[in-house]
């Protein structure tokens, strides 16, 4: 299920794996995903947003086909490592793709943490930003994720099976139809490569525990994003099973400036349940955007504030 034109690059002594269409120079977006997932993640949305521009997607380091970056010492052991170390390799992978100018970042789920991570990080780097059922933004999660953090059990639910692949996969959407055989051949791909349980494993660890989502990195992470404000679209699925809607509110509350919308009858993944409605309005948004040259001007007030889809 891997789309084609996706390739490995160099990114200091290891291979992330990319997706990048369009040519340097025009207007870029970069797309992540979230836990455990991949670029796959995005492909609906893929050749929707390449218009007139470049689009690059990538398997975080760690997670998909890509490998782990090399790190000095010990692995990450909490969210000062996790989020950092996965943002520079998302930076590191531009470099190396020779795309060193501002972006539109998009993120869903651990990759709209990743996102603000980056933007918090370097501003310079971020144009815009897109976040798809984001983490950041309250402790609740998902059971499954929470489980992680119980010694001896973490290993053991990641054990690759079918059935417990295609429970996560619909677990992802309100429809369960969208959980796809091609879809479950893919997660089973990705959960038998080596490496893989202990790159979910040490994200998890670091970034929750078995009452939820720690508060602590949350906190720095989002005062740092505070002082860089960006144009910022955030979207949601009312029927998240993941990351609840509610948190819509308090990114709001956060981001007062973002442009937002809530797309009924959706569950953790809008760009694929939604790929049309989805499309149509981030390439809207980020078509506003694709020649801003001052990235530190403050953003200009929201066109449309939230709704649900029709």
């Amino acid at each position: 299920m891997t789309p084609a034109g996706t390739r490995f690059v160099a990114v200091g002594g290891a291979r992330i794996h990319v997706r990048d269409t369009g040519d340097r120079g025009l207007p870029t977006v970069v797309a992540l995903h979230g836990i455990g997932r991949t670029l796959q993640d995005w492909e609906p949305q893929h050749d929707r947003l390449a218009v007139g521009r470049r689009m690059i997607s990538l398997d975080l380091p760690g997670f998909g086909f890509s490998d782990r970056l090399p790190r000095t010492g010990s692995p990450p052991r909490d969210a000062d490592d996790v989020l950092p170390d996965l943002a520079d390799g998302v930076l590191a992978t531009l470099d190396a793709l020779d795309e060193t100018g501002p972006v539109h970042v998009l993120g869903n789920s651990l990759g709209g943490a990743v996102a603000l991570q980056v933007l918090a990080g370097r501003p310079a780097r971020v144009r815009s930003l897109t976040l798809v059922n984001s983490a950041g933004f309250g402790r609740e999660v998902t059971a499954a994720l929470r489980l992680l953090a119980v010694p001896g059990l973490g290993k053991l639910l990641l054990r690759p099976s079918r059935g417990s692949t295609r429970r996560a996969e619909q677990a992802l959407f309100a429809d369960p139809a969208f959980a796809t055989e091609e879809r479950v051949d893919h997660a089973m791909a990705v959960a038998q490569r080596p490496g893989t349980a202990t790159a979910f494993l040490e994200a998890g660890r670091a970034l929750g525990t078995f009452r939820g989502v720690r508060t602590d990195w949350r906190t720095r992470l989002l005062e740092g994003v505070a002082a860089h404000p960006r144009p910022t679209l955030i979207l949601w699925g009312d029927r998240d099973r993941v990351l609840p809607p509610h948190h819509l509110r308090a990114a709001l509350d956060l981001l007062p400036h973002a442009q937002t919308h809530v797309y009924g009858g959706v569950g953790h993944m809008p760009q694929v349940e939604r790929a049309d409605e989805v499309g149509r309005l981030v390439g809207a948004f980020l078509a506003r955007h694709d020649t801003d040259t001052d990235t530190d001007a403050p953003p200009a007030a929201p066109a449309h504030r939230s709704g649900a889809a029709s």
